[in-house]
C-alpha cells in the first residue's frame, strides 16, 4: 500500500509542477503518476522535461511517466505544435521511449477495491474492444503497454480522444458497461475559467466537479471516468491540484 499521486497535463510550466508535487517526491511511500503532455503551450517546456528527466533519474521507482500526444509527435519525427522542441529535449524523449522509461499506461487499485486505467486521454468503447475487451485495469495496461501503434495512432485512441464526445458518450451508448474505473488528462467536459459545462446533458447529470483543484467525476454505470487536466493554457492555472489517493496499489 502506498500514497499515490496522479498528477495532470503540465504543459510547458515546470514551476506549476514542482508546486505541486513538492513535499510528496521524497516520500518514499509516494509514487508520481504523470498523465503526459508535459510540454508545449507553456513558456518552458525544456523546464518541465528536466524536472522529470531528475526524478527519472534519482527515484524511478516512484515516478511512473505516461505519454501524451504532445509527446508521441517527436516520436515518428512528424510534429504537430507549431512552436516544436529543441533537438536535446526531442532525443530525450526519445530516448525515454526506446528505454521504456515512458508507458501508454498504468493501473491503480484504491484502498477501497475500485481499480483505474490510466492513460492520457482513456478509452473510448471502441478502442477497448480493439485491445481485446480486457476485464481488468492492470490487464489493460499491460496491452496498452506493448505499444499497439494503430491504435496510439487513432485519433479517437488512449492519447487523442476528447473526454465528453468520445470517450463518455461511447460508454453511454455501449452495449456493456465498463469493467473497470478510467483516469485521464487531455481534455475535460467543463470550462474552469468560467465554470461552465462543455458537454451534453447526459453527461452532465453523471458529473461533479471540483473547481479548485480541476478534477471532473462521471460515473457511468458503476464505473467513474476522472479527468484530471487543469487546462492550464498559455497562462497557467490559478489553482490546481493533483489527484491523490491514500493507501493504494499501483497494478501496472
Amino acid at each position: 500500500m502506498t500514497r499515490i499521486v496522479v498528477v495532470g497535463d503540465v504543459g510547458g510550466f515546470p514551476q506549476q509542477l514542482a508546486t505541486a508535487v513538492t513535499g510528496l517526491i521524497d516520500d518514499e511511500d509516494t509514487v508520481v503518476v504523470q498523465v503526459g503532455d508535459l510540454v508545449d503551450r507553456g513558456p518552458d517546456s525544456s523546464g518541465v522535461l528536466a524536472f522529470v528527466a531528475e526524478r527519472l533519474a534519482v527515484a524511478p521507482a516512484r515516478w511512473v511517466q505516461l505519454i501524451g500526444n504532445h509527446e508521441s509527435q517527436y516520436l515518428d519525427g512528424d510534429p504537430f505544435w507549431p512552436e516544436p522542441l529543441a533537438e536535446p529535449d526531442v532525443t530525450l524523449l526519445r530516448g525515454w521511449w526506446l528505454r521504456d522509461q515512458v508507458k501508454v499506461a498504468a493501473a491503480l487499485r484504491t484502498a477501497g477495491g475500485e481499480e483505474f486505467l490510466l492513460t492520457h486521454a482513456a478509452l473510448t468503447d471502441k478502442a477497448w474492444r480493439e485491445l481485446g475487451a480486457p476485464v481488468t485495469a492492470g490487464t489493460a495496461a499491460d496491452l496498452l503497454n506493448t505499444r499497439p501503434e494503430e491504435l496510439l495512432l487513432d485519433d479517437r485512441g488512449p492519447l487523442w480522444a476528447e473526454a465528453g464526445p468520445d470517450v463518455y458518450e461511447s460508454w453511454l451508448h455501449a452495449d456493456q458497461p465498463p469493467p473497470f474505473s478510467q483516469l485521464h488528462g487531455h481534455s475535460t467536459i467543463v470550462d474552469f475559467g468560467r465554470r461552465a459545462w462543455v458537454c451534453g446533458e447526459r453527461i452532465r447529470q453523471r458529473a461533479t466537479v471540483d473547481w479548485v483543484a480541476r478534477h471532473t467525476f462521471t460515473r457511468i454505470s458503476g464505473a467513474r471516468f476522472v479527468g484530471v487536466d487543469p487546462r492550464h493554457g498559455r497562462a497557467g492555472a490559478p489553482q490546481w491540484a493533483p489527484l491523490v489517493f491514500e493507501d493504494a496499489t499501483l497494478l501496472a
